[in-house]
């Protein structure tokens, strides 16, 4: 089927906020007493209370709730190092120059997420927040819901990502996937415009 849609994820895919996710992972493990390289070998593609509930089930609900919002409320404020990733910006403007519909798909709630997306001048027609679904990746519900909203069906979708979760919630979503950043994918890519030469 034709391409009618392209969804992004964010972090690590459109946007380098590498420095900023360590940092605050760092203080969470640190001021909760956790290991943090069991908190980095599994948080991608997470929202922060999946990722502590993987890692520190023991924490329980209520302070596995209060560790993602103290995550979350460092990261908001630390911008500093973040960029776009390379070839990101000619990608998005060759998406839309060719007419094809395209969405950013994260599992950062949406304040974070329109922080990053703004300071890199990414302003997406379509932003699917952790706020706008009840299961993150890997379910598949945040790319269904982007389709949806599209008007594309999961088939003539493709998916763009960086962490195992987002992969599998692609491929869960009927939609194809194109892996960069060192993740293989249906697809596989070394530089992000590459990715022009699917849609033609």
């Amino acid at each position: 089927m034709k391409i009618g849609a392209v969804l992004f994820d964010m972090d690590g895919t459109l946007i380098d906020s590498h420095g900023a996710i360590i940092r605050s992972w760092t203080r969470i493990a640190e001021e909760y007493d956790l290991p943090l390289d069991e908190i980095l070998a599994v948080h991608a593609g997470r929202p922060a209370w999946s990722t502590l509930e993987s890692v520190a089930p023991w924490l329980g609900a209520e302070r596995i709730r209060q560790a993602a919002a103290r995550q979350l409320e460092w990261e908001y404020d630390d911008l500093t190092d973040v960029i776009a990733i390379d070839g990101a910006l000619d990608l998005i403007k060759g998406v839309a120059d060719r007419g094809v519909s395209w969405a950013v798909v994260t599992s950062a709630d949406e304040r974070l997420a329109r922080a990053r997306l703004g300071a890199v001048g990414i302003d997406p027609p379509l932003l699917i927040s952790t706020d706008d679904i009840s299961a993150p990746k890997p379910d598949p519900e945040g790319y269904l819901l982007a389709a949806n909203r599209l008007g594309v069906p999961p088939a003539g979708c493709l998916v763009v990502e960086d962490a195992p979760a987002g992969v599998t919630a692609g491929r869960a979503a009927g939609m194809r996937v194109v892996g960069v950043a060192g993740i293989t994918g249906d697809i596989t890519v070394t530089n992000l415009v590459e990715i022009l030469e699917l849609l033609d």
